[in-house]
């Protein structure tokens, strides 16, 4: 079976509100236009939650010549690596800001956590299908705005998302360390001088 593209997507979302399928997106229909900018929406909100497939973890960015370090278009988060005596760093805007120095001047190389948006196409197919099912439940919502219809879609859109977290938790490796609450513990203990 063929992966879903956006032009999949967005026909579902037609399909939906009792309009016929596009041949592409852009087919100058208005409602292909609106469901596919809210297709868009839904990805980059979905992709912002930060699930396994689209985490990077530990990668490294070196300042700019200002100084800075700067985030690409494509990083949604991003959080410096939880690791002892790392900077307290937090992304504000397209720049991390170090919180304990009150600057934006960080002028060696830093490993972040981050979150980065993925292409439509380069998604699981679990997570396509989260993101079509709560864009189509969004989209007939704001045009139609039936009751009986909103009821119907968000049943599939809580089963897609059920799917998705257990997709994710799947292809996670968790462990106890993975905790904050368990890390700061282990870290205290590093740090106790006698």
């Amino acid at each position: 079976m063929a992966q879903t593209t956006q032009l999949d997507a967005v026909n579902t979302m037609l399909s939906a509100i009792g309009e016929a399928p596009v041949n592409s997106l852009s087919s100058g229909l208005v409602e292909a236009e609106i469901a596919e900018t809210v297709l868009n929406t839904v990805d980059r909100e979905v992709q912002s939650m930060g699930w396994h497939f689209n985490t990077e973890l530990k990668k490294t960015f070196a300042p700019s010549t200002a100084n800075n370090i700067l985030l690409g278009a494509d990083i949604l988060r991003a959080d410096a690596h939880l690791e002892p005596n790392s900077p307290d760093l937090v992304q504000r805007g397209n720049k991390m800001y170090d919180r304990k120095n009150h600057t934006f001047t960080i002028s060696a190389n830093v490993s972040l956590d981050v979150v980065v948006q993925l292409n439509f196409d380069d998604l699981p197919e679990v997570c396509k299908r989260y993101i079509t099912l709560r864009a189509t439940r969004i989209f007939q919502d704001r045009l139609v705005g039936s009751g009986t219809l909103h009821d119907f879609h968000i049943r599939d859109e809580q089963s897609a998302l059920y799917e998705l977290k257990e997709f994710d938790k799947a292809a996670d490796d968790h462990n106890i360390f993975d905790n904050y609450d368990t890390f700061s513990i282990i870290d205290r203990q590093g740090r106790r001088t006698f």
